[in-house]
């Protein structure tokens, strides 16, 4: 039987239901339909409390249970907020985003951009990546984000148009190297999450070696482009605070593979700063632990 058809009207679904469900005025009150929906789907998805349990093991094993415990409830919490914030963001107004979006380290974001290379900003899935492209939007800055395409194309563009009514522009992983050059070259910024799976190079994460993806560092030894680690953490309902983190240059000879280190190590730290903002249900160390690694 192909399931791919129900599938597909699932998801148009969740989607529908959410824009009616979340946009809304009240931040609050569309926060805690995001985190009651979302401790829902929780309760049935048997797979991704595993993997949440098991990553957080591997991240913090001096931990107590308890404490890990505490983390994963909290991301599950957080999730629904951010896929709130998400939709609601085409009846956000600038004042509403510029009251609640305070910002750390604005002089390292405008260093980088005073080189002239284009940046290559480097995030995770940590806090609310989602609601960078209202800021960039509203200081005059190009910012494209690359991400993978959804397994369906009418989800992808109902996706893809929620983002680009706050400015953002997509650029689909895997096909995107010779346009990141052109914006690069334009002095664009380039939104980049190289935080999950990949099968690169094999560097450290968590103190524990992780399947890395080299793009950044790549494009950085090729184009001189600043590396900007940066996150938005959430601070309370409906506010957030963005912290730009100094930006990174290879040193000497340095390799895509070195350079990436210190990247992860930067992520890392990112993250430290509000572990139960992070999504921890992604299978981090799959590939690793497929080749014995871990």
């Amino acid at each position: 039987m192909n399931f791919k058809p129900l599938i597909h009207k699932l998801g148009l679904g969740v989607l529908t239901l959410g824009e009616k469900w979340f946009r809304i005025p009240n931040v609050t009150k569309a926060e805690r339909r995001g985190a009651f929906l979302s401790r829902t789907v929780w309760r049935f998805d048997k797979k991704h409390r595993e993997q949440t349990k098991a990553n957080l093991i591997l991240a913090f094993p001096e931990k107590s249970d308890s404490k890990r415990a505490k983390i994963a409830e909290g991301m599950v919490n957080h999730f629904g907020y951010v896929v709130a914030d998400f939709v609601r963001g085409s009846i956000r107004t600038d004042e509403e985003y510029l009251s609640t979006t305070a910002v750390e380290g604005k002089e390292n974001f405008d260093q980088a951009i005073a080189e002239g290379k284009g940046v290559l900003l480097v995030s995770a899935h940590l806090g609310n990546w989602e609601r960078f492209g209202h800021w960039f939007a509203l200081n005059n800055v190009s910012v494209s984000g690359v991400a993978r395409d959804a397994n369906d194309d009418e989800i992808t563009q109902r996706v893809t148009k929620i983002r680009g009514e706050r400015g953002a522009r997509m650029l689909s992983r895997g096909n995107a190297a010779r346009e990141i050059l052109v914006r690069l070259r334009k002095g664009e910024v380039i939104f980049i999450l190289p935080d999950q799976n990949a099968d690169d190079a094999y560097i450290p994460f968590f103190g524990h070696v992780a399947g890395t993806a080299l793009g950044p560092a790549v494009l950085h030894l090729k184009t001189k482009a600043p590396i900007l680690p940066a996150c938005m953490l959430r601070t309370g309902a409906g506010t957030y605070r963005i912290v730009f983190r100094e930006p990174m240059h290879a040193k000497g000879d340095e390799k895509a593979e070195e350079l990436m280190t210190r990247v992860n190590a930067e992520i890392e730290a990112m993250i430290r700063m509000a572990p139960e903002q992070y999504l921890w249900m992604h299978d981090r160390w799959r590939n690793a632990r497929r080749k014995g690694l871990l």
